[in-house]
C-alpha cells in the first residue's frame, strides 16, 4: 500500500480538526486537550471511526464532499470513542490504585 504526501497531509488536517472538536466537546475549553493530544486523538479517532463506519456500513455521501465530510465525521466519532475509553481506563486505574492504598495501610 503506497501513500501519497497529499493524502497524509489530508489525514493530518482531518485528524487535527476531529481531535480538536472532540477535545473541545469533552473539556468545554477552546484549546481542548492540547495541540499534540488533539492531533493524536484525532488521528487515532480517524482510524477507529473509519473502521466503525465500514463495519456499520455508514456512508455519508454528499457529492463532492463525500471523502472530506465523511472522514471528518468518522474521525470525530472515533475520537469520541477513544476519549471515552481513555476516560474509563483512567478512572478504573485511579479507583484500583486508591483501593490498593487503603489495603496496604491496614495489615
Amino acid at each position: 500500500m503506497k501513500f501519497e504526501l497529499a493524502q497524509i497531509v489530508v489525514w493530518l488536517i482531518v485528524g487535527a480538526l476531529a481531535g480538536s472538536l472532540a477535545g473541545m466537546v469533552v473539556t468545554f475549553k477552546k484549546e481542548g486537550l492540547g495541540r499534540w493530544t488533539n492531533l493524536g486523538v484525532g488521528l487515532a479517532g480517524a482510524l477507529i471511526g473509519g473502521g466503525l463506519f465500514k463495519v456499520l456500513n455508514i456512508n455519508l455521501a454528499l457529492g463532492e464532499l463525500n471523502v472530506s465530510f465523511q472522514d471528518l465525521v468518522s474521525a470525530f466519532a472515533g475520537s469520541m470513542v477513544l476519549i471515552i475509553i481513555w476516560w474509563i481506563v483512567s478512572k478504573t486505574r485511579r479507583r484500583k490504585s486508591h483501593s490498593n492504598e487503603h489495603d496496604s495501610s491496614h495489615p
